[in-house]
């Protein structure tokens, strides 16, 4: 009899400590809908709307323009500077969408200081840095590589947004640079796999060098103009976006014409496009919708900076490594090895990290 009722005793302890953890799991996913919930209410619809567009511009602005960069390279491109020149070439596209806001929105354009003048030419010096480093990486590296490689900028973008805006770095943050660095080591240990055969050993190691710089680099931009949004421009309205996009592509647009002008490579485009696979007009349309994309990606961003924060920026820039890496297996047949899909794994797991650890939040806060 003793015996019986120490085994109902057991059961029900069981019973207990399994219905504790389903208690425990509701919890989490309550307090989840309920921080979503809040955080909707505290903005407006419209914020919501523009924050969805801005992601999408990201997520499918972006990869499109990397799958086309690669596309230039391997049916015949050649020049980095062209390809750097076409990234900006598109900056008078947000300038179409600015000029009716202040026409029709009685919006005034922001007064234009020499601090704020001298930041848009640093910022446009960068950014036509940054499209010339990925031009290179992109020229030597198949897409979904060079993608992945990239995905390292939402840790630059994490450190850099620390340093210069005092964003937080919680632990999260923190494993998942760690989990994106163990996925980039991956892809430098398993470097023979995807080299293409017309590739040096040399240039592929420099496409490697030349992605992660640009990734530094493309998440200081980040860090430095979310810090513009804040000291000069303020979240005032959706405007200075836009103000900003044009006045950066503008002066990344003359830098770069400036190298492409120096290298002669304008001459060069003629012949360029007679040899190209596809012909003069698939030349042309690749350049033209590379011009779009890379604007959309880039507004997309900028937009992202300005309704929420660098952290988001570099999170929604590795999102998109999984959708350029499976798209350009898929259309431009990227060879993709298992140390491949498992580095695209781990830099899933790494962005996973950083989702899980800021909804619970019960993480701990560095800074």
């Amino acid at each position: 009899m003793q015996e019986l009722l120490l085994e109902e005793e057991k059961m029900e302890q069981e019973s207990t400590g399994s219905g504790s953890s389903k208690f425990s799991s509701l919890q989490w996913v309550f307090k989840v809908k309920n921080m979503a919930w809040e955080a909707y209410k505290s903005k407006p619809f419209s914020h919501w709307v523009l924050l969805f567009l801005s992601s999408l511009g990201m997520l499918v602005a972006f990869p499109a323009s990397s799958l086309l960069s690669r596309v230039y390279f391997a049916n015949g491109g050649t020049s980095k500077w062209i390809i750097s020149w076409v990234a900006v070439a598109g900056w008078p596209i947000p300038a179409l969408i600015l000029f009716p806001m202040y026409l029709f929105h009685r919006t005034s354009p922001t007064p234009l200081s020499l601090q704020l003048f001298c930041s848009y030419v640093f910022l446009g010096f960068l950014s036509a840095a940054d499209n010339l480093m990925y031009a290179y990486a992109y020229a030597y590296l198949p897409a979904s590589t060079a993608a992945l490689l990239a995905s390292s900028s939402l840790a630059f973008s994490a450190l850099f947004g620390f340093w210069i805006v005092n964003n937080k770095l919680n632990a999260s943050v923190i494993n998942a640079i760690v989990i994106i660095t163990a996925a980039m080591t991956i892809i430098a240990l398993d470097s023979d796999s995807d080299r293409y055969p017309y590739v040096s050993n040399s240039q592929y190691i420099w496409g490697f060098v030349w992605d992660i710089l640009g990734s530094a680099l493309h998440g200081l931009i980040f860090a430095l103009s979310e810090w513009v949004f804040i000291k000069f421009l303020g979240r005032r309205s959706f405007h200075v976006v836009l103000e900003q996009q044009v006045m950066v592509s503008s002066c990344a647009f003359l830098f770069t014409t400036i190298g492409v002008i120096i290298n002669k490579d304008f001459q060069g485009m003629t012949s360029e496009a007679k040899t190209f696979k596809g012909g003069v007009t698939a030349y042309n349309l690749v350049l033209i919708w590379s011009v779009i994309t890379f604007q959309l990606g880039v507004l997309g961003a900028t937009g992202i900076l300005f309704l929420a924060s660098t952290v988001m920026a570099g999170v929604l820039n590795a999102v998109r490594v999984p959708v350029t890496s499976i798209a350009a297996v898929i259309l431009l047949n990227d060879p993709m090895s298992g140390f491949k899909i498992l580095s695209l794994v781990i830099t899933f797991w790494g962005f996973a990290s950083y989702i899980y650890g800021t909804s619970t939040g019960r993480l701990s806060v560095v800074g």
